[in-house]
């Protein structure tokens, strides 16, 4: 069986190198490419194929949710893995609408970065993902390609609970919530704290994925990164 071939986009020469001598001392692994900034990332792309790309969000003239919208659009077979030093919600959700396949912490281990690069090509069936994001994420997109909607259509929540968390989903914060919809910071809270009791769901993340599983909301497109 051949390697597996990783492109690294990242700003930064010292962290590719850094990923680039610690993946290739892996027998199965072989870093095709690194690149620098967006448009460097989809010539790579296309030149080498790679079956996978380890994606920093901030890039030099384009964001990395673009470069994995574009790469999606251009290599669908490719898995897209979004590195980030931020593991927000927004962020998440971002990642999810860009098309991305994995989304994870920058500071992950090595080891686990490896195991979570044979994972997502399936040459590893048995290894997972060894931090929380990379599994929402996957449990989101499987939940979706499974459409697993209830048959039952009825939501507890209230159209005013809905459409804040559909605001949620889009990565807005509260502040930004009631800004947009014009109400108080304290309406916003209180609404999502209702969801959560609602929902019998522990934050606004599970709260999302609730309510997208169900198909009361849907995270949509991102035009911009």
């Amino acid at each position: 069986m051949g390697r597996i071939g990783i492109l690294v986009v990242d700003d930064h020469p010292l962290f590719r190198r850094g990923i680039r001598a610690g993946l290739e001392s892996e027998r199965d692994l072989l870093v095709v490419a690194e690149a620098a900034d967006g448009p460097a990332a989809l010539h790579a792309t296309e030149q080498f194929a790679p079956d996978v790309v380890l994606l920093d969000i901030s890039l030099p003239s384009m964001s990395g949710f673009d470069v994995a919208r574009a790469i999606k659009r251009r290599q669908p077979r490719a898995v897209v893995v979004i590195l980030t030093m931020h593991e927000d919600d927004g962020h998440l959700f971002a990642a999810i609408r860009s098309g991305a396949d994995v989304f994870a912490a920058k500071s992950i281990e090595m080891r686990e970065l490896v195991r979570l690069i044979r994972h997502v090509t399936a040459n590893d069936a048995a290894a997972s993902p060894g931090f929380a994001s990379a599994q929402l994420l996957d449990e989101v997109r499987s939940g979706i390609r499974r459409a697993a909607i209830e048959d039952d259509d009825y939501s507890p929540l209230s159209p005013r609970e809905i459409e804040i968390l559909g605001f949620v989903a889009q990565g807005q914060s509260n502040k930004e919530i009631a800004s947009t919809l014009r109400i108080s910071d304290q309406t916003v809270k209180n609404n999502i704290t209702s969801i959560l009791r609602k929902l019998q769901v522990n934050d606004r993340t599970q709260a999302v994925i609730y309510a997208l599983r169900h198909g009361w909301i849907d995270l949509g497109s991102e035009e911009a990164g």
